[in-house]
């Protein structure tokens, strides 16, 4: 692959100077980090550029863009892999720099398409690190950049099983590793990092100010105390009261790993804790928020920081939601339509803490709904030890939904027609029986 960035590298420093460059980038962490990224590079290099972060590439606005922006080049990232058979009909110098599942098919010559699953190698990359790669063959000097390439790194969870390219992607960085607890943020009071934590869901303490203060209370430990500065018999305590609550799957729950502190506006943060503080901006309809303090600006911070508490409230009034409401249950399957009851910006993330959890048995499949205007928003995710593709699952239910779709084997997401609703839910219900049938065959 890194031959294939130095050649996309090499013909973009060909490009004539006075040419404008639109960036598209996907609206999560690793989107935000990835513009963030190339919109420095791009300034450094004095070029003309204009930004638009989005939720995914639907046609409309793919269509909106080839009428638009017919003179641009035109760079896509943490996106675009899922649109190829739209894009290689654009007459754009074209650049996809993207990590998502995708088939291999001949393009123009007007399109440079960077993607680890081309390639027999690094296939667990985010897209800010792919970005950073690329920034990096522009000017060595970009390696100052590597802080938001962990951070995307982290934000979409690549930084669990490193490998050799991410490893020395963290080698470039100044970002910090520690062995510890993966509760929410390490920088913080312990009694807020149990109560947000969105690495597993703990019943009784996530979401529960009064159950995190019975928890503390019990084990002897000061709310008030940073989760990094607990002694081990503290954490000995704390590990042996979660492992109760989750119902003893101590072998399945990876609850001791490692913490990446990176320094942000002159403090050292929890990289997870920022990932989310990116992510709440974005998901709450503030993208220029979160482009901004990744930029480097300190009023960005204030505001996102006022966005992330109101998030932090969304997040768990819409778990409750999914808890106390019915939902339609298979015996491999769990489907949340939330409607108009959880943000359709909201519903992949509630998705993921439900998968994460111990509410269904191992190997669920966790799939959330929830509507976006005349649309709905399609959020898949498995909970452990199921091996399940939802990439390939979503492409086989597309056959019959004709909507728009993408992800990765682990987390997958789809657009469809509002009035497609019931047509999906029958559709997914029986593609998820068959396979539970295939299994115990």
């Amino acid at each position: 692959m890194i031959p294939a960035i130095k050649r996309a590298a090499v013909e973009f420093k060909e490009i004539e100077k006075d040419k404008t460059i639109l960036i598209i980038s996907h609206y999560d962490t690793d989107g935000i980090t990835s513009a963030a990224i190339l919109a420095k590079t791009l300034q450094r290099e004095d070029k003309k550029f204009n930004i638009r972060i989005v939720k995914q590439l639907e046609r409309e606005l793919l269509d909106e863009i080839k009428k638009e922006f017919r003179k641009e080049i035109i760079f896509f990232l943490d996106l675009g892999s899922g649109s190829l058979d739209i894009l290689k009909n654009f007459s754009n110098k074209i650049f996809i720099l993207d990590h998502h599942e995708c088939k291999e098919e001949k393009l123009p010559e007007n399109i440079k398409f960077i993607n680890p699953h081309l390639f027999n190698e690094e296939t667990e990359m985010s897209a800010s690190a792919i970005v950073y790669l690329f920034a990096k063959e522009i000017n060595k000097e970009n390696k100052d950049l590597s802080n938001l390439a962990v951070l995307g790194m982290v934000g979409d969870m690549v930084e669990r099983e490193l490998s050799r390219v991410n490893s020395n992607i963290l080698k470039d960085s100044d970002v910090m590793v520690k062995k510890g607890l993966l509760l929410f943020s390490a920088t913080r009071p312990i009694s807020r990092a149990l109560e947000y934590s969105s690495e597993f869901f703990i019943p009784g303490v996530t979401g529960s100010s009064s159950g995190v203060t019975n928890l503390l209370r019990s084990i002897g430990i000061d709310r008030q105390k940073i989760l990094l500065d607990l002694t081990e018999e503290e954490i000995s305590k704390l590990v042996t009261t979660i492992i109760l609550k989750t119902m003893g799957q101590e072998e399945k729950l990876n609850i001791i790993g490692n913490i990446y502190l990176i320094k942000f506006f002159n403090r050292v943060e929890d990289a997870r804790e920022l990932s989310t503080l990116i992510n709440a901006c974005s998901r709450l309809g503030y993208p220029d928020v979160a482009l901004s303090l990744c930029l480097g600006n300190s009023k960005a911070r204030m505001k996102a920081e006022s966005i992330y508490n109101t998030y932090k409230h969304e997040i768990v009034a819409s778990l409750n939601w999914a808890e106390q409401n019915e939902k339609l249950q298979g015996d491999n399957y769990v489907i949340i339509n939330a409607k108009s009851n959880i943000k359709d910006t909201i519903i992949g993330t509630v998705t993921s803490i439900i998968a994460s959890s111990f509410l269904y048995k191992e190997g669920t499949i966790i799939v959330g709904m929830a509507y976006r205007g005349d649309k709905i928003k399609i959020s898949i995710r498995k909970s452990r030890g199921n091996k399940i593709n939802l990439q390939n699952l979503l492409s086989n239910i597309n056959k019959v939904i004709n909507g728009e779709f993408g992800g990765h084997a682990n987390a997958a997401g789809c657009l469809i027609d509002k009035e497609k609703e019931q047509t999906f839910i029958d559709t997914i219900k029986k593609e998820l029986e068959t396979e539970a049938i295939q299994i115990k065959v």
